[in-house]
Parts: structure tokens; C-alpha cells; sequence
């Protein structure tokens, strides 16, 4: 018994020497548990972005797309009728002044000048022989060997013979002018832009055989709502781009508003004439023009800016906030926001 009492004496001594050291570790862990506490809860500083707000002069901008046109675009057409026998130009084709560009047949056209002709030479002939008839009456009246009524006669029908020559040599001008009517060409050089009838086909007179655009200019065409129209400025400031290629672009001016609206999009054609057109804005091309419209004062900020203030629409700003007021709008409106 006395053995087993001091085996337990010696045991309850034990664990009161190492109680002290069990609450000395204990203190440690929470002493360093509260002390990685507060290092996690230290705010970091967070960067912000910010704009000066400065009030500048802007203006409506308005986009538009359309196509490219030449500023002189002509028909060319027949001035009479007939068969075509030639007209083998193809889009695209470059053509100059003078040159032929179609045919009709002109058998009909030649036979009415070779009539012309000899209609000619016959009114030549008479007016020959009324001629020296007249020369001889004239003589003879002199010298008192004829009348005067024989005389006047002979004066009358020269003034016929010459008549009908003056009228003969006109029909062979218009003979003439027929047969050269059945070759059309081109009076400017230019770009064939369409192509009418082929050979073998009858046309009427100024019915159209090619189109052609003259190389003198090119516009752009636009068709722009009425309301646009209204409230453009005077003199808009016009950029025109190739929608393919925004890189290719030049400036232009409007050089012509259609006076009435189209029947179906109830728009109007407004064309635009370019300054100095790349040559990469070809005929046909889309374009996109931009054009700006009076200026205005006005003040721009950025949308993470805006918040409410009592329920009312408000701007953050800097003003003389604290240090510690910018520390929470990093934390509302981080950078990149």
C-alpha cells in the first residue's frame, strides 16, 4: 500500500510541473494566430485610374456607306436606227477620243449617198448647160438679135439650175452624215461601265450601246435620310475610307443633293465629289464616309465614375477626399474596371 501511494504522489507532482509549460505553449499558438490575423486584415493598396474631366468641343458624327461613281458618266447611242453589226467592248475596256466603238450596217445608208451623188452630177450638168443657154441669150440681146422675153427665160432657168445644185450637194451631206451615223465613237476618253445591245440585234435611235465613264473625276454616293439632310451642317467635313481597307482614304465635298426622294427607301442621293481619289478606289467600290457635324461644347467621364449619392445619380471624383476615402473607391472601382 505504501508502494502505490507514492507511485501516485509522484505522478500528481508530475502534472503539476508540466501544467505551466502546457499553458505556455497554448499562449504561444494563439499569440501567433492573432498575429497572422493582423497581418491579413492590413489593407494593400490598390492602384486607380483617373481622368481629368475638361470640357471640349465635339460633334455629332455621322457613318454612312455607299459606292463609288464617276463624276461624268455618258451613254452613247446611235442617232438612227438599224442593225448592229459590230459592238464587242466588254466592262472594263478603256477607250479614247475618236475611236470607234460600234457599228451598224450601212448597205441602206450607202446606196442613198452613191443617189445623192449622181443626183449631184446630173443638177452640175444642167446647171452647165443653163449656164452657157443664158451667156448666149445675153449676147444676143446685146447685139439686138433676140427678146427680152427669151433673154429672161434664160436667166430664169440658170437661177434653177443652180438651185438644184445647192440642193443636191445637201443631200449628199446628209447622205454623207447617214453613213457616218452608222459609226459611233467616243467623243472623251474614258471606262466602258456597261454594255447594251450585241451584234445582230436592231436598236432604235438613242437607244443605249455603251455607258462610259469619263476620266475626269469620281464621287461617291450615298443615300442619306431626309432628318440628315436637315441637320447637316453647311459645310460638313467629309471623310470617305474603302470598307475594305479603312487605311485607303481621302477627303471629299458635296457636290450634289437629289432634289426628290427615292420611291421605295424615301432616302436621297447625295453625291459626294473626292479630292485627289486613290487609285485604289476603283468604280463600284464600297466606301463608308464619316461626317462630323457642328461643334458643341461638352464634358465626357468614364461610366465607372458614375455611382449614387442618396439615391441620386452622382459622380466620384477626387475633390479633397482623404487618403483613406481613396483606399475604399480602389476597393468599389478597381483599376481596369
Amino acid at each position: 500500500m505504501a508502494t502505490c501511494f507514492d507511485h501516485a504522489s509522484a505522478t500528481s507532482r508530475a502534472m503539476h510541473a508540466t501544467a505551466p509549460s502546457l499553458a505556455v505553449l497554448v499562449a504561444l499558438v494563439v499569440l501567433s494566430g492573432c498575429s497572422k490575423e493582423a497581418d491579413t486584415a492590413a489593407p494593400q493598396p490598390r492602384p486607380v485610374r483617373t481622368v481629368t474631366v475638361e470640357q471640349r468641343a465635339a460633334g455629332a458624327t455621322v457613318t454612312l456607306t455607299g459606292r463609288i461613281e464617276a463624276e461624268d458618266e455618258v451613254t452613247l447611242a446611235f442617232r438612227i436606227s438599224g442593225r448592229v453589226l459590230q459592238n464587242d467592248r466588254k466592262l472594263g475596256d478603256r477607250i479614247e477620243p475618236g475611236q470607234v466603238v460600234a457599228r451598224l450596217e450601212s448597205q441602206n445608208e450607202r446606196n442613198t449617198l452613191r443617189a445623192a451623188q449622181a443626183n449631184l452630177v446630173a443638177s452640175q450638168g444642167q446647171l452647165t448647160q443653163a449656164r452657157n443657154h443664158f451667156e448666149r441669150q445675153d449676147t444676143l440681146l446685146n447685139q439686138g438679135w433676140t427678146t427680152r422675153a427669151n433673154h429672161d427665160q434664160a436667166k430664169q432657168a440658170l437661177q434653177t439650175a443652180e438651185s438644184q445644185v445647192d440642193a443636191a450637194e445637201a443631200q449628199v451631206k446628209t447622205a454623207y452624215d447617214l453613213v457616218s451615223f452608222t459609226e459611233l465613237k467616243a467623243d472623251a476618253p474614258g471606262v466602258v461601265t456597261a454594255v447594251g445591245p450585241a451584234a445582230g440585234e436592231v436598236v432604235q435611235a438613242g437607244q443605249m450601246i455603251l455607258r462610259v465613264a469619263r476620266r475626269d473625276g469620281r464621287d461617291a454616293v450615298f443615300d442619306v435620310p431626309a432628318q440628315v439632310i436637315r441637320n447637316a451642317p453647311s459645310e460638313p467635313r467629309i471623310t470617305v475610307n474603302l470598307t475594305d481597307d479603312p487605311k485607303v482614304s481621302t477627303t471629299g465635298r458635296v457636290r450634289e443633293i437629289s432634289p426628290q426622294a427615292d420611291p421605295v427607301t424615301r432616302t436621297f442621293a447625295v453625291k459626294v465629289g473626292l479630292n485627289d481619289p486613290p487609285p485604289a478606289m476603283r468604280l463600284g467600290a464600297t466606301v463608308t464616309a464619316r461626317m462630323e457635324g457642328d461643334s458643341v461644347p461638352v464634358i465626357e467621364i468614364p461610366a465607372t465614375a458614375l455611382t449614387k449619392a442618396n439615391s441620386q445619380p452622382a459622380v466620384v471624383g477626387r475633390g479633397n477626399r482623404s487618403q483613406e476615402d481613396d483606399v475604399r473607391q480602389a476597393e468599389a472601382y478597381p483599376a481596369g474596371a
